[in-house]
This record gives structure tokens, C-alpha cells and sequence, in this order.
């Protein structure tokens, strides 16, 4: 039993209350081998419940979030498990909101607009321990490495 291991694909929970946005990500990932959509979440108390109990590797974190917002989910998640990767996915560009996704522990922050280019690349690194920000929002990665 202990040959070879298994291939795992990478799981990934999906936190936003727009189900047509959930849909449209999730069709994003059907020709990806390595990772796998396992839930969604309607609102940032389902996604700290869903992440304690299906432990994915990443979260897709929006912020506008009814009851609990997304900030406020990500620090009881993170509270929880210390090791969990999220990734913000947001149509905030404001600077402010980008720094405080990284303040209260996102390793990335990605535009939903630019989602197309940047989702994968994103996922794939912060799954390496690496910090990933949208492209649209390069000009404001000088002001952030103090986050």
C-alpha cells in the first residue's frame, strides 16, 4: 500500500455569494488535472464551517460577503488552521482593501476581471508558498511589501 503515492489533486473551496461568479470559476478549472473544486460557500460563516471540515488547500476568497465578510472569515479561518492558503477574488482595486487582504493572512489577491489570465497562476503560487497579486494591480506592489 505504501508503493507509490497517490496522485491528489490540490482541493480548492470557493467563497462568494454570487452563484453565477461560482459557476463561471468553477468552469474555469474542468480541464485542470491538479486541481479540484470541492464546495462553495454563500458567505464567509459557511466558508470558516466548510474549511474546518473539508480542509482545502486553497480558499477563493471574495470580501463582499453577506453576514461575516470576507476579512473577518479569512482571520477565523486562519485562527483555526494557521497553514491555510487563501486567495482573494475581488473587483475592489483600492489599494486599502489590498493591503488588508494581506494583512489578515491572503497570500494573493486577484481582480475578478482578471481572473482569466491570473486565477491559475495564482492558485498555482501561493500552492508553492509564494504571495501572487493581479496584474492590473501591479503599480501597487511597492506600497505593499510592508503588508
Amino acid at each position: 500500500m505504501s508503493h507509490a503515492k497517490a496522485f491528489r489533486p490540490y482541493t480548492i473551496l470557493i467563497v462568494d455569494d454570487f452563484v453565477p461568479w461560482q459557476r463561471a470559476v468553477q468552469r474555469m478549472f474542468e480541464s485542470e488535472t491538479d486541481l479540484k473544486i470541492i464546495g462553495t460557500a454563500p458567505d464567509g460563516l459557511v466558508a470558516v464551517q466548510k474549511a474546518a471540515e473539508m480542509h482545502p488547500d486553497v480558499i477563493l476568497m471574495d470580501i463582499s460577503l453577506p453576514g461575516l465578510i470576507g476579512f473577518e472569515a479569512t482571520r477565523q479561518i486562519l485562527s483555526a488552521s494557521p497553514a491555510q492558503r487563501i486567495l482573494f477574488l475581488s473587483e475592489k482595486r483600492s489599494s486599502d482593501f489590498v493591503k488588508v487582504a494581506f494583512q489578515v493572512g491572503g497570500l494573493g489577491y486577484v481582480l475578478k476581471s482578471d481572473c482569466p489570465d491570473d486565477l491559475l497562476p495564482g492558485i498555482r503560487a501561493i500552492l508553492r508558498g509564494e504571495r501572487f497579486m493581479s496584474h492590473s494591480l501591479r503599480d501597487y506592489r511597492d506600497s505593499l511589501h510592508g503588508a
